[in-house]
């Protein structure tokens, strides 16, 4: 293999757009560390920037139409950053239109080289970047698309091309993968260093299977990175199929089974949760890093959401008759469950439960390191006496959640995840016209107004930002202040901040523990050494301390707490979903009410504050899913609807009511006899 490295476009004028996904300054460090990794390597590097020359005008025509100038040669928009200067060494070609193959120079380049395979990076995916794939997949090239690398302004689309490309012209990966292909001296995964036990890949009609001949994910302890815990094939196509079938032959008897049978299935598996609740919270702690007290708290809620959903149960699933006909409630079917691995037991049986009650049956796909809690869930499922294929199991990555989501036997889905895993979603579920409920995350705000108790609002912001190391959906991620309290809030926020014991999640005291895995850790390293010079960092916690109680080998960021006032730097507009907190001083109410609204996510906002008048205001004008009065973000009851607005939630809210709205479709019925 005979590699070139092609960057696509990563000028100013591309990178300094609005909705950018991910934003700028990661496409340019990350991009950066696959650029200087191919120079160490003597990999070629060909660097392709769109070039427009106003005395020619060699614009595209819908530029031309739009009266839109950008990449003009001699501008600051033409250049690079600075981090993907070319060297002398390094070759650039000049485009006006996509693909980097446009003016005829790269391919003999390439050939000159004797290059089989390109590695590309740069945006837009969804414009150049797939342009310049598909050219080269028609000239025979290998393409290999750097993932985390890439980036695109209309995200939607950008999933679409993903798919796309995945299915036919390119592969994707991240740099580190790339980097493993050519370069065997370093280690870029650690995971492939020993062989754990291999978990099964697929659970179906009552069934296990093991399958050693599948690629897996190795999963390390976030706690002990040491630790290697367990491997887990990714199922493809094949597997997935066979799970779904069964869901489907399932479907036509447990339609029709008693609605009691169903509810005691139910509270059958809140006892059995009850009775496993030490093994559980230790398994949390071990396997995804969550401290005791917060493991706790999600056995807990899982138990409470079964007897919450059964409850709700009472409700008689056919309407009584009307003077012209009647309608009922029936199960929509195959339902396909798609859960994250920060709540890997709550948030899939807050799925589970009313999807069994309302009589549908289930494929339930959880992320890779909550696979063996999964496993354990359907133990205990089949325990409480759940019948064989009513609810079955994948193992697997995203390529398998979209393969789970595309199959012809799944009626709907229902996700928690990220925001890019919502637009796949979206794409898939619409292009087949079947239901989709998504849950994707919050970057949450709590406004602090001066006539609140500024120590009870402190203490529990921290609490809401810094727990679980802030990998939960609803962590407190801003806190918008009065002026006139600021500077004593920021006080409370320190002491508050002294009072949490950070480090190993199996310590009783421990509030925030690792991070999932090592990736998390450099990525959120990084940032926050990517904008030190930008904001205030106010309090960085000490590893040192005495209040650091931890294994040197876990994945442990440290707490900070970080002051910005420029409402559009990326550390207030990305969901860092780290022990990162983001304080912003408010010029007076309205602004503060602007601020808590201007990101693009709309999950949970609180307002602390005793003013009956400010929190009508509050009430009304902030954009989020949940509002909160003088309480954290966090924690949620399990019998209130939950949902986010605006980038946080597609399709009906989770919970309560409006799971009949989720797991049912109405049927009208006349009866002229």
């Amino acid at each position: 293999m005979k590699v070139a490295l092609l960057l696509i476009d990563l000028q100013n004028d591309f990178l300094d757009v609005p909705n950018l996904e991910p934003n700028a300054n990661e496409i340019v460090e990350r991009a950066a560390n696959l650029l200087n990794s191919c120079r160490v390597l003597d990999i070629p590097i060909i660097h392709i920037w769109t070039t427009i020359n106003t005395d020619i005008d060699n614009r595209m025509p819908h530029w031309q139409r739009n009266n839109q100038w950008r990449c003009v040669q001699g501008t600051s928009g033409h250049e690079v950053p600075q981090l993907l200067h070319p060297n002398s060494q390094e070759i650039i070609i000049h485009k006006t239109f996509y693909s980097g193959f446009e003016n005829g120079q790269l391919e003999p380049i390439l050939q000159s080289l004797e290059v089989d395979t390109l590695f590309l990076a740069g945006i837009y995916l969804h414009g150049c970047v797939r342009s310049t794939a598909l050219d080269a997949y028609q000239k025979g090239f290998k393409v290999w698309i750097a993932e985390d690398s890439i980036g695109s302004d209309d995200p939607l689309h950008s999933a679409i091309t993903y798919r796309y490309l995945e299915a036919r012209a390119a592969n994707f990966a991240s740099v580190n993968y790339l980097l493993s292909l050519i370069d065997k001296s370093e280690n870029y995964d650690l995971d492939n260093t020993k062989s754990p036990p291999l978990l099964p890949s697929i659970i179906a009609d009552g069934n296990t299977r093991n399958d050693s001949t599948l690629k897996t994910f190795i999963h390390l302890s976030p706690r002990d990175i040491k630790q290697r815990l367990w491997q887990v094939p990714i199922c493809g196509k094949e597997l997935v199929k066979k799970a779904a079938i069964s869901a489907k032959q399932a479907f036509k008897k447990w339609r029709n089974s008693p609605i009691d049978t169903r509810r005691q299935i139910l509270h059958n598996l809140a006892d059995l949760l009850e009775q496993e609740r030490k093994s559980l919270v230790e398994q949390l702690a071990i396997e995804v890093g969550k401290p005791v007290i917060y493991g706790q708290a999600e056995v807990s809620r899982a138990i409470e959401l079964l007897k919450s959903v059964a409850l709700f149960g009472e409700e008689k699933i056919i309407v009584p008759q009307h003077s012209q006909g009647t309608y009922r409630y029936c199960p929509v079917g195959v339902v396909a469950i798609i859960t994250p691995w920060n709540n890997p037991l709550a948030i899939p049986i807050g799925k589970i439960a009313p999807a069994l009650l309302y009589g549908n049956t289930l494929i339930w796909k959880p992320a890779l390191p909550g696979t063996a809690i999964a496993i354990k869930v359907m133990d205990l499922l089949a325990t409480a006496g759940c019948p064989p294929g009513v609810i079955n199991l994948v193992s697997g990555d995203h390529l398998t959640s979209q393969t789970l989501m595309s199959d012809e036997n799944v009626d709907a889905v229902t996700l928690s995840g990220s925001s890019r895993a919502g637009y796949f979603a979206q794409d898939i579920c619409d292009r087949r016209r079947i239901p989709l409920q998504a849950e994707l995350g919050g970057n949450n705000a709590a406004i602090i107004w001066s006539d609140c108790d500024l120590e009870n609002a402190a203490k529990q912001v921290i609490h809401g930002a810094f727990g679980f190391a802030g990998q939960r959906c609803t962590a407190n991620r801003r806190v918008i202040v009065d002026p006139h309290c600021y500077d004593e809030f920021i006080q409370q926020l320190k002491q508050a901040m002294a009072e949490l014991v950070w480090g190993d999640p199996l310590n009783l005291e421990t509030h925030v523990g690792p991070l999932i895995s090592l990736q998390k850790l450099d990525q959120v390293t990084a940032m926050l050494t990517r904008i030190k010079t930008e904001v205030d960092i106010i309090f960085e916690a000490d590893l040192d301390k005495t209040n650091f109680k931890t294994i040197p080998t876990g994945a442990y960021s440290c707490p900070t707490i970080i002051c910005c006032d420029h409402p559009n730097h990326e550390i207030i507009q990305i969901e860092t979903f780290a022990p990162v907190l983001v304080v912003q001083k408010a010029e007076n109410w309205e602004q503060a009410i602007q601020l808590c609204n201007g990101v693009t996510q709309g999950l949970v906002a609180a307002l602390f504050s005793h003013s009956s008048l400010r929190q009508e205001q509050f009430l009304n004008e902030v954009q989020a899913g949940v509002l909160k009065l003088n309480s954290a973000t966090t924690d949620v009851a399990v019998n209130i609807p939950f949902g986010g607005w605006k980038a946080s939630g597609v399709g009906s809210p989770e919970h309560a009511s409006s799971n009949r709205e989720f797991y049912t479709r109405t049927q009208a019925i006349y009866n002229a006899n």
